[in-house]
């Protein structure tokens, strides 16, 4: 059994992403890692190359920068990657994401659990969204997502986030799926606010929008976040003391949208039925 790593990036060191950690995070788990760098006006490409580990395979390449829809070129980087690995299981993980050390023996003893089962075409991790600073958790967001697809499977990557499997070719669905049995920890929304404004006034307009900067992240509905109670991964310890906001408390005098409200009624419905109804990119199997 062979297992790729895989990722795409541009300007990580600049818009403050944990990218070495990323990548080191998942080093020890695969057979190598593919990423494909984008033209960027920082250090990006040397940090990877500082690595200096065999397994990195770095594909340079250029976006696409008229594509401006609903942030399709990040889909298009992504399968650059994806489609240049050579292994049985092909893992994406993202420069602001994070695999804790000691899931590492889990997820590899998922792999190999599945690799001959046909059936199963994906694995599945559950998500920790840090919001605010490394102390809060996000939670109306996705909480989980297939990270791990086999190679065997006929799929493209339409967005960052997910796969679609092809068993025609004008007709897609989402992968059939595993538990991981542990978290991915997702850093993005804690970097200092102005590595966040930084790179969304880079980004933006590849969904065809512009950004306002943001002052803080405090302008938030308190019922969607909640204090992180574990540990993070020890790969973080730098990056957390440097990079990542240290105060946040949500403002008070936040005014609640209706997707706020639409939100803590699902969280109420969640807490009460015991369910789990966000949105989901796979069908699970087990």
């Amino acid at each position: 059994m062979k297992i790729s790593g895989f990722s795409f990036v541009r300007n990580a060191i600049s818009n403050g992403y944990p990218l070495r950690e990323s990548i080191l995070s998942l080093l020890p788990l695969v057979d190598e890692y593919v990423i494909a760098v984008g033209d960027s006006d920082d250090d990006t490409l040397g940090v990877i190359q500082s690595l200096n580990s065999a397994k990195i395979k770095v594909i340079q390449t250029t976006w696409n920068e008229q594509m401006t829809d609903r942030g399709f070129v990040y889909g298009q980087q992504k399968m650059i990657a994806q489609y240049n690995c050579t292994g049985d299981w092909l893992f994406y993980l993202e420069a602001d994401e994070i695999v804790h050390e000691r899931d590492l023996p889990l997820i590899r003893s998922q792999l190999e659990a599945y690799h001959d089962k046909s059936e199963v075409e994906a694995i599945y991790f559950d998500f920790l969204h840090f919001y605010g600073s490394p102390s809060f958790l996000g939670v109306a967001g996705y909480r989980q997502a297939p990270r791990v697809i086999k190679s065997s499977v006929r799929s493209i990557a339409p967005d960052g986030l997910f796969f679609v499997v092809l068993d025609e070719n004008k007709k897609g669905r989402y992968p059939v799926a595993v538990s991981a049995g542990c978290p991915i920890y997702h850093y993005g929304h804690c970097r200092k606010i102005g590595y966040t404004n930084k790179k969304l006034s880079e980004v933006g307009r590849f969904w065809g929008h512009s950004h306002s900067p943001r002052r803080g992240y405090e302008y938030i509905s308190r019922y969607e976040i909640k204090r992180f109670e574990g540990t993070h991964p020890l790969i973080m310890k730098d990056w957390l003391e440097n990079s990542a906001e240290v105060e946040f408390e949500p403002d008070l005098n936040y005014h609640m949208s209706f997707r706020d409200h639409r939100n803590r009624l699902r969280f109420w419905l969640e807490s009460k039925f015991g369910l789990e109804i966000s949105k989901k990119h796979f069908k699970k199997y087990d």
